[in-house]
């Protein structure tokens, strides 16, 4: 861990209980690194993870880092308040998006693992800040490998057993969507974020019969979690 303190930080106004991953979308470490702890730039994050493995802490989790805008899950809209966030160096969609290198998601592993064992956070508010920002943002992307993270209990998996179509319209399925966390206020722009985290392969945008039965499996293991099932 090695400490690289930004000035862009200010108190918490809820508990945390949720981790936002991000990319840096930036040419380059060292850029995002100087933009990260730059007054005048007003973002910064609690943790960054380069891609040869380094972990650089940024603001201390008591405080609330400004890493995720305006943006909402599950009804809370002060996510910065609510959060962790870790911003992992990649190029991003703007200057050449490509995979995470293997040190890179070996040191991101046990640090989401270290920091949600501390602070109780569940594996359905580990997040994408495209999930929580669905009409601003793209990351961490269709490359992040969240099935790694899910195989050790750090995210939620994606179904894929026993699929059912539930045939919802499309108003329908905005309404599970929304009730799943997502903002909804553009249905596009949700279903493409949606599709992004849990089918990576195809997000179109299209409201099809696949990613109406991802939802509802996605609906009813979160359902069974809150009642206790």
């Amino acid at each position: 861990m090695i400490d690289c303190p930004s000035p862009n930080h200010d108190e918490r106004r809820s508990s945390i209980s949720m981790l936002v991953l991000h990319y840096t979308g930036m040419a380059d470490a060292a850029g995002a690194i100087e933009r990260l702890t730059s007054a005048e730039a007003k973002v910064s994050c609690h943790y960054l993870v380069t891609e040869d493995g380094q972990v650089l802490r940024m603001v201390d989790e008591d405080r609330r880092a400004w890493h995720a805008g305006t943006s909402s899950w599950r009804g809370t809209t002060d996510v910065n308040s609510a959060s962790v966030g870790i911003e992992i160096v990649n190029p991003g969609h703007e200057f050449g998006y490509r995979p995470f290198a293997g040190p890179q998601m070996s040191a991101l592993i046990p640090l989401v693992a270290d920091i949600v064992r501390r602070r109780g956070i569940e594996a359905r508010n580990v997040v994408g800040h495209s999930d929580v920002a669905p009409r601003r943002k793209q990351d961490p992307g269709e490359l992040f490998d969240w099935e790694k993270l899910a195989r050790l209990g750090l995210a939620v998996e994606r179904p894929k057993k026993l699929l059912g179509d539930p045939h919802w319209t499309d108003p329908g399925f905005c309404l599970a969507l929304e009730r799943y966390g997502y903002d909804v206020s553009d249905p596009l722009a949700a279903t493409v974020a949606f599709q992004r985290r849990f089918r990576p392969e195809l997000f179109d945008g299209t409201i099809d019969g696949e990613t109406r039965a991802i939802l509802l499996a996605l609906l009813l293991k979160s359902e069974a979690v809150m009642l206790g099932g």
